[in-house]
């Protein structure tokens, strides 16, 4: 069994988390509790929090924890609201039994795998009048989008719910080796795998931090922070993350997907 490190990250207090494997990252303008770990210190993105969501303190765990960590040592992220479960985990979870139900250990038959990624979610089948609503710009130059599930598909959601364009723009600033694959792959994918949760070890996490955050910074010359408004752009740059996640550590890591849960509160 392989012991893990999962942080938490989250801008409210949660009083229902209390296994010792997960630690509290704190991204709130609030004053935490005095066990939560802070992210507006040392080299940090903090100030951006609005926009980059959880992703400033994977930014902050990257510059400033990630080279203390032991080679062999698992480290996951998750979020207030959905945490990961482990394989045999109970029917319904609330946050009475949460705990109990954590994954906390990996059991990995399969040595060559080496990184754990959320179990994906569908996006295609939305309601046609909120696809005619949201993708219409996406409809006059397809209709067939209309009746096709298989072209429901990521960059088409993207598009209905975080900004016509958008998606293709962020894609053009990728490094040659994964711009052309990353279109691909949102064009013909009805399912990602959600919510910027991942673990691995520090070779990996060094390689994804170091090649997401340079991608995201080039996407900040484009988009900016201003023109970010509402539900659909505010958090743009975690949207961008979380797609990019998807493609990313099925293209060069060996993966496990994972069960996890959402927490209403």
């Amino acid at each position: 069994m392989e012991k893990l490190r999962i942080y938490c990250v989250t801008n409210k207090k949660l009083d229902f988390l209390n296994n010792s494997c997960y630690q509290i990252a704190w991204v709130g303008k609030e004053k935490p509790l005095s066990n939560y770990i802070l992210c507006n210190q040392g080299d940090n993105i903090f100030h951006k929090e609005k926009y980059y969501s959880e992703l400033t303190f994977h930014y902050w765990y990257w510059k400033n924890l990630l080279n203390k960590e032991s080679d062999n040592q698992w480290v996951g992220f998750c979020q207030k609201r959905r945490y990961w479960l482990k394989d045999k985990s109970q029917n319904f979870i609330s946050k009475v039994n949460l705990n109990e139900n954590l994954l906390v250990e990996l059991d990995i038959n399969n040595r060559k795998i080496n990184s754990i990624i959320c179990d994906p979610i569908e996006i295609s089948g939305a309601k046609k009048i909120k696809m005619i609503k949201r993708g219409w710009k996406n409809l006059i130059k397809k209709p067939s989008i209309l009746f096709n599930k298989n072209e429901q598909n990521i960059k088409f959601h993207f598009d209905m719910h975080h900004g016509f364009g958008n998606l293709t723009k962020a894609i053009d600033l990728l490094d040659d080796q994964d711009k052309n694959e990353f279109l691909s792959y949102v064009e013909k994918n009805t399912k990602y795998n959600p919510h910027i949760m991942f673990i691995a070890k520090k070779e990996i996490l060094k390689k994804w931090f170091s090649t997401l955050f340079p991608w995201l910074e080039r996407c900040e010359k484009v988009f900016g922070f201003d023109d970010l408004q509402g539900y659909d752009t505010t958090r743009l740059y975690a949207y961008l993350a979380e797609r990019y996640l998807s493609f990313w550590f099925k293209k060069y890591t060996v993966f496990k997907e994972q069960q996890w849960v959402l927490i209403d509160e």
